[in-house]
């Protein structure tokens, strides 16, 4: 079992910029990678981005990309999203995700262990 409690929601401003954390506990060697998601009301949750733990490669969704970064701090077993020139249509429950291995990065069917959740509100 992996255990992950994201933290760094908020509300902010169209233009500003935010940063989530992802803490992970457990059996977290047997992590490949972890990986970030959002749900907006009335939509389905979606793919934002993800990290290798090892090598730390790097996968964006196209909307992001260019804005916000993924990274990890291995010691730590922690993972950041940062978030930046933020957009209303971020607004959106963002979740950490932990896969164990390399399939289906972009769906919800790569991950076998999600956080609780963190709300995004982004105002124009």
């Amino acid at each position: 079992q992996v255990q992950l409690v994201e933290s760094g929601g908020g509300v902010v401003q169209a233009g500003d910029s935010l940063g989530l954390s992802c803490a992970a506990s457990g059996r977290t060697f047997s992590s490949f990678a972890m990986g970030w998601f959002r749900q907006a009301p009335g939509k389905e949750r979606e793919f934002v981005a993800r990290i290798t733990w090892y090598y730390g490669r790097t996968n964006y969704a196209d909307s992001v990309k260019g804005r916000f970064t993924v990274s990890r701090d291995n010691a730590k077993n922690t993972g950041h999203l940062q978030m930046n020139s933020l957009r209303p249509e971020d607004t959106a429950v963002y979740y950490c995700a932990a896969a164990t291995g390399p399939s289906d990065y972009m769906s919800e069917r790569g991950y076998h262990y999600w956080g609780q959740g963190t709300q995004v509100s982004v105002s124009s």
